[in-house]
């Protein structure tokens, strides 16, 4: 029914504003009784054998919503009912962030690509806050926290510092994003000094406080090799609890869309299915790096079970899904969840 009947109807929109649709229906769809339990029945799959305890957590099933689905908070109990094992909300920034001009979303169906030079689009943190207040019961919930655009590289631990200890007990789990708004040639930190002097306060200020929540890295696919490896350090030399891999790039290589339509979407970051064969490359690097000692939740070109099988033989832990469900709809959770289900044979055991 999603690709007959509804995404014709939201690809007739702009995808921002396609965005922006899915985000209100499901708003509106969580205030009407019976909807989760709808949801629920329609998509999320339950199995034992879908568990998993990572960085200290219990979650239901390996697959998550990836930040910028849920940027202020408003759907993660709707995208829980339809089956996500966890949701990252975010990315979350101390003011509102407008974002950039408009158009700055557009799909290349041929690539089962998005283009997106949006910026760090969301509410602010008092909304957030506001949003987050409600028990989530026993769904792990993330947040994706960033700095605001106007704030220069030297005051960036300050934003960071802001919104971690703000949301320090309505969360799960913290995850650090580290991309500089490419639009805006915004600077993004690159050096292991640039990286730490963000995480360091973090780490002191958990210290202090008697729950413990895990704090991830999200790396860019556009890293060099040498930079994967640094920030593998980072995470095995620091009390890292492990990393994000990866956001989306700026690379346009091996796209078969045309040129003038790769050239309208101008400046952006390119996700969706161009991007697997790069994230499994740097999911797998980081697994070898740290002897697999470490969690990694991968993101990035996961369209599909097969897709995910890859991420796990590579070394990842938990995969998370945004591109996918525009492409493929809410069934796409179902599906990796059936699949993955089905390959657990009786004496398979939960990954650590």
């Amino acid at each position: 029914m999603y690709k007959k009947l509804i995404r014709p109807l939201l690809f007739a929109f702009s995808a921002e504003r396609a965005h922006n649709i899915v985000v209100a229906a499901l708003r509106i769809a969580g205030v009407i009784p019976g909807m989760h339990r709808l949801f629920r029945r329609l998509w999320a799959v339950e199995h034992p054998s879908l568990e998993r305890e990572v960085f200290g957590l219990r979650f239901r099933n390996p697959v998550g919503a990836a930040a910028g689905i849920d940027r202020n908070g408003e759907i993660f109990r709707e995208l829980s009912a339809a089956g996500f094992g966890f949701v990252e909300v975010g990315t979350v920034t101390p003011r509102p962030e407008a974002g950039n001009p408009r158009p700055r979303m557009f799909r290349l169906p041929q690539d089962l690509a998005l283009v997106n030079r949006s910026g760090r689009v969301n509410k602010g943190l008092e909304r957030v806050i506001e949003n987050l207040r409600h028990d989530h019961g026993d769904m792990v919930l993330g947040c994706n926290i960033g700095k605001n655009s106007v704030t220069p590289p030297e005051n960036a631990a300050a934003d960071y510092l802001k919104c971690f200890r703000r949301l320090y007990r309505l969360v799960d789990y913290f995850t650090v994003n580290i991309s500089g708004n490419a639009a805006a040639h915004e600077f993004a930190p690159r050096t292991r000094e640039q990286i730490t002097a963000i995480l360091e306060p973090l780490f002191d200020f958990r210290r202090g406080q008697d729950l413990y929540r895990p704090v991830l890295l999200k790396i860019s696919p556009d890293m060099t090799d040498e930079e994967i490896d640094m920030v593998s350090d980072i995470m095995i030399q620091t009390p890292l609890d492990g990393i994000v891999a990866v956001n989306a790039t700026a690379s346009r290589d091996g796209l078969k869309s045309s040129r003038r339509d790769i050239a309208a979407c101008g400046i952006g970051t390119l996700s969706g299915a161009p991007l697997t064969a790069r994230a499994v490359e740097v999911v797998r690097r980081i697994c070898r790096r740290s002897g697999g000692a470490y969690p990694v939740i991968a993101t990035g070109g996961i369209m599909s079970p097969a897709d995910v099988r890859a991420m796990f033989a590579a070394g990842a832990s938990l995969v998370q899904l945004h591109t996918a469900l525009v492409y493929e709809g809410p069934r796409i959770i179902s599906d990796i969840c059936s699949d993955l289900a089905a390959d657990a044979a009786p004496s398979d055991t939960k990954t650590e």
